[in-house]
């Protein structure tokens, strides 16, 4: 029998990017980060102590259901009502994190060698997850609409895949957002090829222009082939490692097991919290909040940046979210630039590891979300003294 140890995929260069980050001398634009700033830390501290207080307080330091704390469930409908979902909290579960979603799904779907379909780029550490469960990504080209329909009925076709990923609001790490005649196109190949949807949805609550466009889970047939997942790291703060799932019932009870066998169950206590949080808070108002700093955080970034890229350089502009999608012009890398970034205590995140194919060395990603307008200027400042003679 051999003692070799299983390979694992390499460390995350974001999270490896981040450590070097931490300098308060640093601006950074690596981390797509909630803004500190915007926290509701007196809010989440009166959550805290609300759930331990009194003759309860024991009880929200014990074992809990799998599934999620029933509280907690029912509060996270109204989330999904928000996102267009109607659901029962019955039908959802609580995770640790949008990360452990996206973990258990692999493993309840995905066999070693399977290909799974994912916008090329796509997340970096969904990735991960799928290469950690042997599982093979096959990128389909995108462009600013988001997936390319056409080109997804191919690979879908060529790869023989059954699992299709995607992030259709302000996707990580380009920022765009699959358009509302694109998703009647995808959803219609899902049904077709028989597929199933991973539909990650972190950032759509983060819109500050245009109108939403609808859950890809709501359209017709669609709740039978879709897990929707999302997550309060984004809205909320990512330390609570609250994240959810919504998935059909027979593939939802497979689920629970899988959490069962991985953690038991998501903090009782932080579970506990975010349901007195959601329940006391004016959520309208702190999601209007956030969406009105990461405008202005937006558009201090695009209105700085053509100033800052090199002749030939192109950038999007995101209706919402938290990243902005930058290619250099062609023969540039945008590794190789980025130490002489760090060297000017400036940080950006180069977009070579989020290819599931060949990787494009000039694209980098831009998070404008956890810097101030004022210090997104100052950094704008220090990236194109960085970029200047980039080929």
């Amino acid at each position: 029998m051999s003692s070799a140890v299983p390979s694992v995929p390499a460390s995350s260069p974001v999270r490896d990017l981040l450590a070097l980050t931490r300098r308060p001398e640093v601006i950074s634009f690596a981390g797509g980060l909630p803004a500190p700033d915007l926290i509701d830390v007196p809010g989440l501290r009166a959550a805290f102590a609300a759930v331990l207080a009194g003759d309860t307080g024991e009880g929200r330091l014990q074992y809990s259901t799998s599934e999620g704390d029933p509280d907690l469930r029912r509060a996270l409908t109204a989330v999904e009502a928000r996102r267009g979902i109607e659901c029962e909290p019955d039908d959802l579960l609580v995770t640790t994190g949008s990360q452990q979603a996206l973990g258990l799904v692999a493993h309840a779907l995905l066999t070693p060698g399977v290909p799974v379909l994912v916008e090329e780029p796509s997340y970096l550490a969904a990735l991960q997850v799928l290469r950690l469960h042997g599982a093979e990504p096959v990128g389909v080209d995108c462009d600013e609409g988001g997936i390319d329909p056409e080109a997804l009925d191919r690979a879908a076709a060529k790869s023989g895949a059954e699992v299709l990923y995607l992030i259709p609001n302000f996707q990580n790490p380009t920022g765009r957002t699959l358009d509302a005649e694109r998703r009647v196109a995808v959803a219609e190949i899902v049904r077709r090829r028989g597929l199933w949807l991973i539909e990650d949805d972190p950032y759509g609550q983060l819109r500050f222009r245009g109108a939403p466009q609808p859950p890809l889970v709501t359209l017709p047939g669609m709740r039978d082939r879709t897990i929707a997942v999302s997550s309060l790291s984004k809205i909320v703060a990512p330390g609570l490692r609250i994240g959810w799932l919504y998935a059909p019932e027979e593939l939802r009870a497979r689920l629970v097991v899988i959490k069962q066998a991985t953690d038991l169950h998501t903090s009782t206590v932080d579970q506990a919290a975010a349901a007195h949080w959601l329940g006391t808070a004016d959520l309208d108002a702190h999601l209007a909040r956030l969406r009105a700093a990461y405008a202005e955080r937006h558009d201090a970034l695009l209105a700085g940046l053509p100033d800052v890229l090199p002749p030939g350089a192109t950038h999007n502009d995101p209706a919402g979210g938290m990243f902005c999608w930058v290619r250099l012009p062609d023969g540039s890398d945008a590794g190789a630039l980025l130490r002489r970034a760090l060297d000017r205590n400036v940080a950006y995140v180069p977009g070579a590891a989020f290819f599931a194919g060949p990787p494009d060395p000039a694209t980098l990603r831009l998070a404008y979300s956890a810097e101030t307008p004022v210090r997104i200027a100052a950094g704008l400042e220090r990236l194109a003294d960085a970029f200047s003679g980039a080929a």
